[in-house]
């Protein structure tokens, strides 16, 4: 069993299996979700943890949502225009000005935020409803999840876990993909 194969379901799985998990992953009343920190090479294996634990999850009598920041990324440039437009446009300009369009559009025109919002559950209960946000690697480094969980605070109400690709930097430093300076204003729990 792997370093994040025995958090998940030593230190992670059993605060969510709770009658009520929210004061167990955050200390924050307005903000109860917590991440999830992996090795940004462990990706394909966390998927399929992940499937394994929203089915145990489910078995206890949660219910369970998933977020695929992928999609919503997929959902917020396809907002724009074609997805083969986006491939064209990517081809005739720089890098660097592809990462400023796609977090221009993710900040701006169709906002991260929003739609990762309206993924979760409608007449959210905090005693059943769980929210796993995976695929959070889909963004790097177009947008950083800093800014998605300040901006996420007080329209989450059910317990939810980030899944996040990255390296720990001290008590509460993340570097997202392990290639990103660290950020160091994480409020939430760090699993």
């Amino acid at each position: 069993m792997t370093d994040f194969e025995k958090r998940l379901r030593k230190d992670l799985e059993p605060h969510l299996v709770a009658t009520d998990p929210r004061a167990k992953i955050s200390a924050y009343h307005d903000m109860p979700y917590a991440l999830f920190r992996y090795d940004p090479e462990q990706e394909y294996p966390l998927r399929r943890e992940l499937t394994m634990l929203a089915t145990r999850l489910i078995q206890r009598g949660k219910r369970v949502t998933r977020i695929s920041l992928a999609e919503c990324l997929s959902e917020a440039m396809t907002s724009m225009r074609p997805l083969e437009d986006w491939y064209e446009a990517e081809r005739s300009g720089t890098v660097e000005e592809a990462i400023q369009t796609v977090t221009n559009i993710l900040e701006d025109y169709a906002p991260l935020v929003d739609l990762v919002a309206a993924h979760m559950p409608t007449d959210p209960d905090p005693k059943k409803d769980i929210v796993l946000i995976s695929r959070t690697g889909a963004l790097f480094p177009v947008y950083r999840t800093f800014s998605l969980l300040e901006q996420l605070k007080g329209r989450v109400h059910v317990p939810t876990i980030l899944f996040y690709p990255g390296d720990l930097d001290g008590a509460s430093g993340l570097r997202f993909m392990g290639e990103l300076d660290a950020e160091h204003n994480y409020r939430p729990k760090i699993f």
